[in-house]
C-alpha cells in the first residue's frame, strides 16, 4: 500500500497496528485505525524499528528512539472480501462480505 522508495533516500521502518511499514517522506499509506483523530491532525509514531538516511543506518533494539511525524488524512475502506463457507452434501452454504476500515496517513518527517 505504500509507495516504493528510491535508493539513497531516507526511510524508516515503523510498527503500528501489529504490522511493520517501510516509509519515506511524502509516502501515503493505509494503516490500521489509529483512534479518534480529525482530518489534518499530526500523528507521531515513536515505535521506529529502523532509520536510514541514505548513508548510515540505525537499527533499534527494539526501537531507535526516533520519531516519525505523519498527517492524518481520514478514514478509507479496503477492498471487499467475500467469505464463502460451504459444507458438502448437506445443502449448507453461506456468503459474507467484509470491507476493512483503514486510517489514511501521509508521512511528513522522519
Amino acid at each position: 500500500m505504500a509507495t516504493n522508495t528510491a535508493k539513497n533516500e531516507a526511510f524508516a521502518v515503523i510498527a503500528t497496528g501489529g504490522k511493520q511499514y517501510m516509509v519515506s517522506v511524502g509516502d501515503t499509506l493505509l494503516v490500521e485505525l489509529l483512534g479518534d483523530h480529525k482530518e489534518g491532525d499530526t500523528i507521531e509514531f515513536d515505535s521506529v524499528l529502523m532509520t536510514d538516511d541514505g548513508t548510515k543506518a540505525k537499527v533499534g533494539t527494539p526501537f531507535t528512539g526516533s520519531k516519525v511525524k505523519a498527517t492524518y488524512l481520514g478514514e478509507d475502506k479496503g477492498p471487499k472480501l467475500s467469505i464463502i463457507r460451504y459444507k458438502a452434501k448437506s445443502n449448507r452454504d453461506r456468503k459474507i462480505g467484509h470491507r476493512q476500515h483503514y486510517a489514511k496517513i501521509k508521512i511528513e518527517a522522519i
